[in-house]
């Protein structure tokens, strides 16, 4: 398994994508939230990597919640997977349907009502679209069962935001990558991550955030599980022993 880091910002980042990965796993490419400029970040990071993969050729989305700076390039990453479908139909060259859209009860409930200003009724060739299916196709995580998502095993967990919010552990059967996704300090929810071989935790302002000082007061063999993401502009690398992730890094579980 390796995951691509797309973006480490915070919702306010001038410096940086929001905080977004791509995992290649056994069966193709899955996409970890999908921030604004997705494209931009897809081709930034892979191209620093020597990857060569375009939106198109991601067939599953695995969405954390719906603040924006994890969702926004939702939109255009539908309407781009759409027009491609289009084309290849015009040219006598099925495909297979939409991507596959991951996420909470509570997220895949409001997940229409955030994207139909813009897409309802939107004409991308063919007939206007009129509802989330003709964009994605929504699957339910369910945090007391595990999912498969591009040959990947996924386990999800609510965590302590202001809206709805999963935190990720993601397994090939031989390494498990841990994703925090946004929460204020949960020792519950840190316990629960420890299981995978590395955690991507996040690292921002308190109390909708974890701070530093609180991710710095675990114990040193945690500690050296932990990656750092959604970090602040003025982050100070010095303050801690746990490195901040870059990107167009690949982590290699």
């Amino acid at each position: 398994m390796h995951a691509l880091v797309l973006g480490v910002g915070d919702a306010f980042t001038r410096r940086y994508f929001g905080s977004s990965a791509l995992i290649q796993g056994p069966d193709g490419y899955m996409l970890l939230d999908c921030p604004d400029l997705i494209h931009r970040a897809l081709f930034e990071a892979t191209s620093r990597a020597g990857w060569t993969v375009e939106a198109a050729a991601i067939d599953d989305i695995l969405l954390t919640h719906l603040h924006g700076d994890h969702c926004n390039g939702l939109e255009s990453f539908g309407f781009r997977h759409r027009i491609a479908r289009q084309r290849q139909e015009s040219t006598a060259h099925p495909t297979g349907g939409a991507p596959q859209l991951h996420t909470s009860r509570p997220a895949a409930n409001r997940v229409w009502e955030r994207l139909a200003p813009a897409m309802d009724g939107a004409k991308a060739g063919g007939r206007p679209a009129r509802r989330l299916e003709d964009f994605f196709d929504l699957s339910v995580l369910d945090p007391d069962l595990p999912a498969w998502v591009a040959g990947l095993r996924i386990e999800c967990r609510f965590t302590n935001h202001p809206i709805p919010t999963i935190g990720l552990i993601i397994s090939d059967g031989k390494s498990a990558l841990g994703w925090s996704s946004d929460t204020s300090f949960d020792e519950a929810h840190i316990q629960w991550l420890s299981r995978a071989d590395v955690i991507v935790h996040e690292c921002g302002s308190e109390p909708p955030h974890t701070s530093v000082d609180m991710l710095n007061a675990l114990p040193d063999k945690l500690r050296a599980k932990i990656r750092l993401i959604h970090i602040p502009d003025d982050f100070d690398p010095t303050t801690t022993d746990m490195r901040p992730l870059e990107q167009g890094e690949v982590l290699e579980l």
